[in-house]
Formats: C-alpha cells, sequence, structure tokens
C-alpha cells in the first residue's frame, strides 16, 4: 500500500475518514465500496410525537364532544377565540420540540449491495465536515489516490 492510500482526511474520536477506509465507532467500510450516498434528517424526537397527537386527540374528542351535545351553540365569541387558540397547541408543541431536539443528520449508502445507516450527528458541522471528508475520499479513489489529476501530472512545455 503506497503513502497516499493511508491519506488522513478527516480524524475525531471514533470518525476516520482515509482515502481508502471509512471508520465510525466499530464500523469500517472500504470506499470502494460505498455507492448511492445521500443525507437525511433522521426521527422527530419520540417525545415531542407523542405529545403532539395526544393533544391533538384530547383537543379534537372536546370539539367532537362539544358538537354533539350542541354545547358549540351556546359558546360565546370569547370562548370561540379561545378554543381556536387551543387548536395551535399542537403545531406549538411541535416547533417546539423540533426547536429542543431537533432530528438528527443522517448519511446513507450502499454498501456491498446492502443500503447501511454509514453516520448519524446531532452537529450540523461535525456533519458536514464528515460528509465532505468522504466524498473527497471517493473522488481520490477513483483518480488512484491524485489529490488534483491535472495539477498533479507533469505538463508539456516545448523547449527554447
Amino acid at each position: 500500500m503506497t503513502g497516499a492510500r493511508k491519506t488522513l482526511l478527516y480524524a475525531r474520536p471514533g470518525i476516520v475518514v482515509t482515502i481508502d477506509r471509512f471508520t465510525v465507532g466499530r464500523n469500517t467500510y472500504r470506499v470502494a465500496h460505498l455507492t448511492h450516498l445521500r443525507s437525511t434528517r433522521g426521527p422527530h424526537d419520540r417525545i415531542a410525537v407523542r405529545a403532539v397527537a395526544t393533544s391533538g386527540a384530547m383537543i379534537g374528542g372536546v370539539g367532537l364532544l362539544l358538537g354533539f351535545t350542541g354545547g358549540l351553540q351556546r359558546l360565546t365569541a370569547g370562548a370561540y377565540l379561545i378554543f381556536g387558540a387551543v387548536l395551535l397547541v399542537p403545531a406549538l408543541l411541535a416547533t417546539v420540540g423540533d426547536r429542543w431536539r431537533p432530528p438528527a443528520y443522517e448519511l446513507w449508502g450502499v454498501y456491498q449491495g446492502e443500503e447501511v445507516l454509514l453516520f448519524s450527528a446531532d452537529d450540523e458541522r461535525q456533519f458536514g465536515q464528515v460528509t465532505r471528508a468522504l466524498l473527497r475520499a471517493r473522488e481520490m479513489n477513483r483518480y488512484g489516490g491524485w489529490n488534483e489529476p491535472l495539477a498533479s501530472a507533469d505538463p508539456w512545455r516545448p523547449s527554447r
């Protein structure tokens, strides 16, 4: 193996990207075998999803109960405004949940014919650095380890 094949592109505790390998935790992937890379956002926080579903169901149940018992006809204009404001509670809970615990950034790819989650991070900056390093490794692997194929070639110069 040449020295160029060991070029380190990214290294942090638990994450190493070289031209030849991508290591996250105990999982190591050969860069040459990684295809169809794509980044997505992970699922929403379970507590936030449950809070939105519960509040929506409770508000819907109260609305149905008032509708079937004829209680909506007896409500004043102020009560309708309050009921309308309460209908916004699930949307507010969803917004607060996504701000408080945003979905993780995920990097997926196909490795040896199987789709796998390669990397997941809460930090957008770290995710971007790892993703860019892995894309650089794929490009360098494609060019046989050359950083810049045209820049590393010796150009022809006419003799004077």
